[in-house]
């Protein structure tokens, strides 16, 4: 039986850079693939912790604003107002 992925795809710019940053350092097992506009994550399941993104931000952090910078994503959601998780249930 193969594992299933799922991935989310952000643009690649200056506000998405530390969400970036954030899902590469709390999910090490990911896949991640830059390309001139957008980067795609891949993984087994995803977790964005609001406190890592805060960390990087340097500001406070609004799960939803997760929205703003996102291209598509395949999975199920489970949101959070400290994080949103990707994962097929």
């Amino acid at each position: 039986m193969t594992t299933q992925i799922v991935f989310i795809a952000l643009q690649a710019n200056e506000e998405m850079r530390p969400v970036i940053d954030a899902i590469e350092a709390d999910n090490p097992h990911a896949t991640v693939n830059r390309y001139p506009a957008m980067v795609k994550i891949d993984a087994p399941a995803l977790e964005i912790n609001r406190a890592s993104v805060e960390e990087r931000m340097g500001r406070a952090w609004d799960v939803q604003e997760l929205q703003l910078g996102l291209i598509s994503l395949a999975g199920n959601i489970d949101e959070t107002e400290d994080q949103f998780v990707l994962a097929w249930h």
